[in-house]
């Protein structure tokens, strides 16, 4: 596979990841804590695709490997809210497992 099949394969990948994210956040309980969560997670999330699409349009290899680092830190930021959503029992852990 060449490199810009890969990332044209992984921006798909990411936007399906931010609806995903979406979706979910959408069913977050309506609690001071729960809107708090969804916050997070609905921006780290979606922001996962957004950085790596921005890293894929980089002006040089070291903008590509910031934004790429930056999309890294959200995806780091977005598995912490899932295992806090899991640690809740706000759901089914296979709920969120299968994200």
């Amino acid at each position: 596979m060449e490199n810009k099949e890969f990332g044209k394969q992984l921006e798909k990948r990411t936007k399906k990841f931010a609806i995903t994210i979406i979706k979910l956040s959408i069913s977050l309980p309506n609690s001071h804590e729960g809107r708090v969560i969804k916050n997070q997670i609905t921006k780290s999330g979606t922001s996962v695709g957004a950085n790596y699409r921005e890293a894929n349009r980089a002006r040089s290899k070291a903008d590509f490997a910031n934004k790429i680092k930056i999309s890294e830190a959200e995806a780091s930021k977005t598995i912490y809210w899932l295992e806090t959503i899991n640690e809740l029992n706000w759901f089914n852990s296979e709920k969120t497992k299968m994200i």
